[in-house]
């Protein structure tokens, strides 16, 4: 269930750098003072102890109804629109009332299919205060999966943009169990099954205006099932995880137990927001801070819409940040720069440990790109390249991991702001335990977490749901990894895709493909056991994707490149990683990918998908 994702070749401009030409004019004394008044000590936020998203969501409403909420451009060309959270407030209250009363769907099945617009963010926040059941869909799904999961679900409504209307009127006849489709952004009346969210929105206004208070009297049991998301199916069936009140609420109080997220925030909204990640720490949590939410435009648009909206906060997948490093370096080299930003990274880093803090002044050309203010960056879904976070706090931004799955909605280890370490996925969040099942010598095995956020269960798959979560509440991740002496998880690789030789070593994909991702004429790549017809051994295999740019630029052509120039260079990066390998790890064939890996919507490749595949 997932998209083929291309990233945008990110073009930066040459850097000058004159801000580190006149590092001497800085007022030392001014920056020490202003570096003291940030730093803190390490220990917990006091945080929140929130039980329900209804909880937050008056919270919210009563303490931020002046602030900006949502920014979203109504088109490319219009500047970015803001809406407040009384606003929203207002709106959710009459949706709600809309749902529940107008349409009657109260306690119903309800699937929301759309782009990352307002009509989503309003359409789930209604749900979870009370209107039903939130079935978020991958807006990427084929027709037929569209089909399936409502089909699956038992949903009784479907709320869909406009952009996917042409899908949605391609499965209507197959559904009769839906009683209404609502489009956003449109005012239509009542037409058979279809219907338009504003007219929904209006007449449950008019509801409210008369006197109607059963949306806002709604009681929200924290216990009971009200959240279904369906996970991106790397392998061939997709599961539905079940989610509570109690799983979301617990997120947003562990994040603010960790990260010192604040109404001034922005966080600037760039993955899909189906996926529990970017719904839950991209809007639940800054929602109940108070902060505001940016709506990217897509992918290409990333730089253009920072620039303008200038955000302080964004949730990345490795790829993405990785991709942002590479690019941001390249420019940096071809300024002539990159023996002066070495030096002043060092510089700032030793200025630092004496409680001076001139990052943000010294690379300010590099802020500029993302707006000037961004000020954390969150990495999460899979492992990033230590090199790179590290490069990210050189820079002077904060460099945050998390950890979990859609079955803990998804939070259950994060590094704290005031703690962060390169490297690890996270430190346990404040309602969750970790540990590692059989340990081999490393201190590695299977990561096993116990936590408020863990899913009620698999939907309608008791035996699943039995397989991964113990009698006594523990719930096996099906990531390998180790904890270090101060409780900080590093997930090291996935057990699902271990490959196991014949003489029972194993062997983790994801740390060989992280040493051939360090070079940059590699776009993509994935490390598969082969089976070979004459042996019962699996071959090391390494299927990549080239960066034609990186290659044209390392032959000196950009025509006539043959596939032989093509494997020649990718085989003796190959080599090269092998000399780090241990034998049994060696990479031992290598195929050479044309075309895009199929990919989950939080960049994954789609390992069970790609392996069935020829090159």
């Amino acid at each position: 269930m997932g998209l083929d994702i291309k990233i945008p070749k990110f073009k930066f401009p040459k850097f000058k750098f004159k801000e580190m030409e006149n590092v001497e004019n800085i007022n030392i004394e001014k920056e020490k003072e202003k570096t003291e008044k940030q730093k803190r000590d390490k220990k917990q936020y006091p945080g929140t102890n929130f039980k329900t998203i209804k909880e937050t969501f008056y919270n919210s409403m009563e303490k931020y109804p002046d602030n900006v909420l949502i920014m979203e451009k109504p088109d490319h060309k219009s500047p970015y629109k803001e809406i407040k959270y009384k606003e929203f407030g207002d709106d959710v209250v009459n949706f709600g009332t809309g749902l529940t009363k107008y349409l009657n769907l109260e306690g119903e099945r309800i699937i929301i299919i759309s782009e990352t617009t307002y009509g989503w963010y309003l359409s789930y926040m209604t749900i979870l205060c009370g209107a039903g059941i939130a079935v978020p869909l991958d807006k990427e799904l084929p027709v037929n999966e569209i089909e399936n999961l409502i089909k699956r679900s038992r949903a009784s409504a479907v709320i869909y943009s406009g952009k996917k209307k042409e899908q949605i009127d391609k499965v209507k006849d197959s559904v009769p169990m839906v009683k209404y489709f609502i489009q956003m952004g449109s005012d239509d009346k009542v037409k058979g099954r279809d219907v338009g969210l504003n007219h929904v929105l209006e007449e449950g206004k008019k509801l409210v205006n008369a006197g109607d208070h059963s949306f806002k009297d709604i009681e929200i049991d924290p216990e009971e099932f009200k959240l279904l998301f369906f996970t991106s199916g790397t392998t061939s069936q997709s599961k539905g995880v079940m989610i509570c009140n109690r799983n979301l609420a617990a997120n947003i109080n562990a994040c603010t137990a960790y990260v010192d997220l604040r109404e001034s925030d922005r966080l600037f909204s760039v993955l899909p927001l189906h996926h529990s990640y970017e719904s839950t720490i991209g809007f639940l949590y800054p929602f109940a801070m108070g902060a505001s939410v940016v709506v990217c435009e897509g992918l290409k648009y990333i730089l253009p819409n920072m620039k303008e909206s200038q955000p302080t906060a964004i949730l990345c997948v490795p790829i993405l940040i990785e991709n942002i490093h590479k690019n941001v370096n390249k420019s940096i080299e071809k300024s002539g720069k990159s023996a002066m930003v070495n030096s002043m990274i060092h510089v700032t880093n030793a200025i630092k440990t004496v409680g001076i803090d001139l990052k943000r002044k010294v690379f300010k050309e590099i802020f500029d790109n993302f707006g000037g203010k961004l000020r954390i960056i969150v990495s999460a879904a899979a492992p990033v390249d230590p090199k790179v976070g590290k490069w990210v706090q050189d820079i002077g931004i904060t460099f945050l991991q998390g950890y979990g799955l859609t079955e803990t909605a998804p939070i259950s280890a994060l590094t704290p702001d005031y703690d962060p370490r390169v490297g690890s996925a996270g430190k346990a969040v404040n309602c969750a335990e970790i540990k590692i099942k059989n340990p081999n010598e490393k201190g590695e095995g299977e990561v096993l977490i116990k936590s408020e956020t863990l899913m009620l269960g698999y939907y309608e798959d008791e035996e699943a749901t039995k397989e991964v979560i113990s009698e006594d509440g523990w719930f096996n991740s099906g990531d390998v990894g180790y904890l270090d002496k101060d409780g900080f998880l590093y997930i090291t690789g996935r057990s699902k895709n271990v490959i196991v030789t014949q003489n029972g070593k194993n062997i983790y994909p994801e740390e060989i493909e992280g040493l051939l991702k360090k070079h940059p004429e590699i776009k993509e790549c994935m490390v598969y056991g082969k089976n070979q017809e004459e042996s019962k051994e699996l071959t090391i295999t390494a299927r990549v994707l080239p960066s034609m740019p990186d290659i044209q630029e390392k032959l000196g052509k950009d025509k006539n490149i043959t596939d032989e120039e093509i494997y020649e260079i990718i085989w003796n990066i190959i080599k090269e990683v092998n000399k780090s390998l241990t034998s049994y790890k060696a990479i031992k064939k290598l195929e050479i990918k044309k075309d895009d890996f199929e990919m989950t919507t939080t960049m994954k490749i789609k390992r069970f998908k790609e392996i069935q595949k020829e090159v």
